[in-house]
């Protein structure tokens, strides 16, 4: 890309005697020596020695910057892209040392107030007009406005480009850690290092319904450097999931989430996949209730009794095969007395107070239930499967009756 002088300062340097460049050039080498000293006093980040690549960026720009003027001198013409790189590159390095764009702009208004001294007691010793140093001032300034603007463009790409490594690398990231196998622990360090992502030693997944359409999802916008985002599944890894879910889920918007257990960081696909389980049973009406979020560590028993349906279903079946022969309401209010009495093995009248019915009901519920299950009942293998087996049958029940999930529907928002 070729940048273009600002049409004002070329017309000043061409508006200058060609003679004059001759005249001055044996003043450029302390010239360039007394800028180089101001500007280190001036900007505590330039006061180190000038060697290196420091050095030789610090040195090049000064000269650049004052050859680039007597080049001009008389002749005007079109700007040259490696004298623009130079400058592109000023900022750039500024970027990459980790230092705003103020240091740099400070020095090159110093260098432009050193180069007006010098130029203008040069100009005293040589009888110069008055009009032709005015204008030798306001080309200096405008200058270091061309110069200024140069760098900034620098400073800006580099920023841009780094925002677009930055974010690539965390996408990569995100995927080296839910990977299942999971990517080597080196792979994952250098990623991180790039992704500016501190690597913890535990983390728990938060798997998240998908955003309407239209509606803007705040997955996409800014978060904590410490969490890592995957818009496609949609989920986070959160690193301190209590400490940053209270950040972020007043901005849900009522989309419901699932956050898995807290595992070390190798094992962030496991908390994964049982975040993902946990939000299918919110979805069937099994688990979460009215709440929005839901933690599985308040549902483990649930995970893990229907962690493999097909066989707590095939458990279900044989197990409770004996109330097959009775109606749907009998077959409800005996399955509730059996359960009760295997998680008590209570009284009668304790059973009642906990079904809130009469101990009379229970006693004849419980006749009924021996002459269903008989001998088995003494068996402990057999109660703790039938146990297991209601207790199965009561979440199922529950996800089976409950309509169909409705798509959520978008917030009705309040304008002031």
């Amino acid at each position: 890309m070729v940048h273009r002088l600002d049409e004002r300062a070329i017309a000043l340097w061409a508006s200058l005697p060609r003679e004059l460049v001759a005249r001055f050039r044996p003043v450029v080498g302390r010239l360039t020596q007394d800028m180089v000293r101001e500007i280190q006093r001036a900007v505590p980040a330039y006061a180190q020695p000038l060697e290196g690549h420091f050095g030789a960026i610090m040195m090049a720009g000064v000269e650049q910057s004052v050859l680039r003027i007597l080049d001009t001198v008389g002749i005007g013409g079109p700007s040259d892209e490696n004298w623009a790189a130079v400058f592109r590159q000023l900022g750039r390095v500024e970027f990459a040392e980790g230092r705003s764009l103020d240091c740099l702009q400070t020095a090159y208004r110093v260098g432009g107030r050193v180069a007006w001294r010098h130029l203008a007691a040069w100009g005293q010793q040589q009888r110069l007009p008055t009009a032709m140093l005015t204008v030798a001032a306001e080309a200096i300034f405008a200058y270091v406005d061309e110069i200024s603007t140069l760098s900034i463009e620098g400073y800006t790409a580099a920023q841009a480009q780094s925002a677009g490594v930055i974010e690539r690398a965390r996408r990569r990231l995100v995927e080296l850690v839910l990977s299942d196998p999971p990517g080597s622990m080196t792979a994952l360090t250098e990623l991180a290092a790039t992704a500016r992502w501190r690597v913890p030693d535990t983390v728990a997944v938060v798997v998240v319904e998908q955003a309407v359409d239209g509606e803007p999802d705040v997955l996409a916008g800014p978060h904590d450097p410490e969490v890592l985002v995957d818009l496609d599944l949609p989920c986070l890894v959160l690193p301190d999931p209590a400490r940053q879910l209270r950040a972020l889920h007043p901005h849900l918007r009522g989309r419901r989430a699932c956050v898995g257990p807290l595992v070390p960081l190798r094992e962030a696909a496991t908390s994964l996949n049982w975040a993902r389980r946990a939000m299918a049973l919110v979805r069937r009406g099994i688990i979460g209730g009215d709440t929005s979020l839901t933690w599985c560590h308040d549902h483990l028993s649930t995970l893990w009794l229907l962690a493999d349906e097909f066989l707590v279903r095939e458990l279900r079946r044989r197990a409770l095969a004996p109330l097959t022969g009775l109606t749907a309401k009998q077959r409800a209010r005996t399955a509730e007395t059996l359960l009760a009495w295997l998680e008590t093995r209570g009284s009668a009248p304790e059973i009642a107070q906990r079904l809130d019915i009469h101990p009379q009901t229970v006693r004849y519920r419980m006749r009924q239930v021996d002459k269903l299950f008989g001998p088995q009942l003494a068996n402990p293998d057999t109660r703790l499967e039938l146990e297991i087996a209601l207790r199965a049958d009561r979440l199922l029940r529950t996800g089976e009756d409950l309509p169909p999930t409705p798509p959520r529907r978008r917030p009705n928002t309040v304008h002031s």
